[in-house]
């Protein structure tokens, strides 16, 4: 039997904009959601379960992961109860639900906690470089070997984890019977989604955002390999320098249009920003920027007399990589394509 948290509904409005007092259930957003079927409702279940405080079933459930926010369930609802928003809301509470930590939680409703840990991150680095009086070359060879490390030890120490939190709730607790080959038959999914995210091109309308996404991903995964694994701050292969701008201005643009239309609030997704959401967008834009800031001033000899601008970028490597991604929006990629992962699983 489910337990009822009667007070979810004020817990979960700390994570975005509902109002469930609107919202009177007439099933418009169902009927207008293109992902919707006899078998997955979307988002009208997860209204229900929000509103009566089934904490259970939502934790068990992946359909939050399997929205997309093309904004069509909100811009066309009677009462302006913004169901997308809900959905929305629903992934930053289960990001905090699967966090080991807690942190995810905390930074996700308090601002000030939030920019209390960037702060504190970049007087860290800060402080650092003062130790080593400012010597740039051993700043960068510390900065290179952070990113190794990094990469390594926030996957294993707090997204592997949370991953497992994740399987227990949609499948473990549930005692959902899935066969052991089917782990890994069902890989491909996982993959799949985690590159492509095809299951948003299922959205009306929604190829150009679709597209935009991709080439993000894929020029974000390209320039981590190549700043950590091909060296691309020291390298002197002109393929490696020209591949490394390259990328960091794919990331830049794109960013900058992200950023551009939460500005606008041009679209639906983009009328209810939270902090998460900007800093996401802006820390992205800025790790762009700064990386082709950083390799121009090399290719220029001036990083020696500019070694601020290393220092700054150092200061958004590090929050982006202790702070985002493992607490903040970044998540939502890994857990949607873990979502796909564990839906083909119930599926054999």
């Amino acid at each position: 039997m489910a337990t009822i948290n009667p007070e979810f509904g004020k817990e979960l409005e700390k994570y975005g904009a509902f109002d469930f007092n609107a919202c009177y259930n007439c099933g418009t957003c169902t009927a207008i959601c293109s992902l919707s079927t006899e078998e997955d409702s979307f988002p009208r279940e997860m209204v229900r379960l929000s509103t009566i405080g089934d904490e259970e079933d939502i934790k068990a459930s992946l359909k939050p992961w399997l929205c997309y926010y093309c904004g069509e369930c909100s811009s066309n609802c009677p009462r302006q109860a913004n169901p997308g928003e809900l959905m929305m809301s629903l992934r930053r509470w289960l990001t905090s639900v699967y966090d080991w930590t807690g942190l995810s939680g905390l930074l996700y409703k308090s601002l000030p906690i939030s920019i209390i840990a960037f702060i504190l991150t970049a007087i860290a680095v800060i402080g650092f470089s003062a130790y080593e009086d400012f010597n740039l070359e051993k700043i960068m060879h510390v900065g290179h070997y952070f990113e190794m490390i990094a990469i390594g030890s926030v996957f294993a120490i707090i997204l592997l984890p949370n991953i497992i939190r994740m399987w227990w709730f949609v499948i473990g607790k549930p005692k959902i019977k899935v066969p052991f080959t089917a782990y890994f038959k069902a890989l491909g999914e996982l993959f799949i989604h985690m590159f492509t995210q095809k299951r948003a091109l299922g959205c009306d309308d929604n190829q150009f955002r679709w597209f935009e996404h991709f080439i993000l991903v894929i020029g974000y995964l390209a320039l981590l390999f190549t700043t950590v694994f091909l060296d691309w701050f020291s390298s002197e292969s002109m393929f490696i320098i020209l591949l490394g701008y390259a990328e960091s201005i794919i990331i830049f643009i794109v960013t900058f249009d992200f950023v551009r239309n939460r500005i606008n609030k041009s679209k639906e997704i983009s009328k209810h920003s939270q902090p998460s959401d900007w800093f996401f967008v802006i820390w992205l834009l800025l790790m762009g920027l700064t990386a082709f800031a950083v390799r121009l001033f090399i290719d220029l000899n001036i990083l020696e007399q500019n070694s601020w601008m290393y220092l700054f970028h150092l200061i958004v490597l590090v929050q982006w990589a202790l702070i985002i991604v493992p607490f903040g929006k970044w998540t939502h990629f890994l857990y949607r394509s873990f979502a796909m992962y564990m839906a083909k699983l119930k599926t054999f």
